[in-house]
């Protein structure tokens, strides 16, 4: 299962804050053991909505940033390989402390689709299309 693992952004992060050494030696040491247990498929920081935009295809509108951080703003992610939801959760409750100001982080967890779930709908090329485009991804990400 994959899991995109969002954490929710502060007002220090929307206002292009930055960590310190010592909160980004303690996430390379988790995200280094995420990637020895074989879960960490990626991940980043994002910068603040500020530098970003959003569009709306029906409108044709692009409005540019900064948003209202109405608690659904996200200011990192990791893509995860896990077994299951509750292994997702696992790991991250041995995530270091996110935020040095005291704020307390909220994380969501969210499995990603798999062509499995959409059952009978799925054809065998729609499939073979499928992984044919994911072999295509891996090969321009080793790059």
């Amino acid at each position: 299962m994959k899991v995109m693992v969002l954490l929710k952004a502060t007002k220090e992060t929307e206002a292009g804050i930055l960590p310190s050494l010592e909160l980004l030696t303690a996430m390379n040491r988790f995200n280094d053991e995420l990637l020895e247990a074989g879960v960490m498929l990626g991940g980043d920081g994002l910068k603040p909505t500020s530098a970003g935009a959003r569009v709306r295809l029906a409108a044709g509108s692009v409005t540019k940033g900064p948003f209202e951080n109405n608690g659904e703003i996200i200011c990192g992610f990791w893509l995860w390989q896990v077994k299951s939801l509750d292994e997702a959760i696992d790991w991250i409750k041995r995530c270091p402390a996110p935020f040095e100001d005291g704020n307390d982080a909220e994380i969501e967890l969210r499995p990603l689709y798999e062509v499995e779930d959409f059952g009978d709908i799925v054809t065998p090329e729609m499939k073979a299309q499928e992984e044919a485009f994911r072999q295509r991804v891996a090969k321009l990400a080793g790059q």
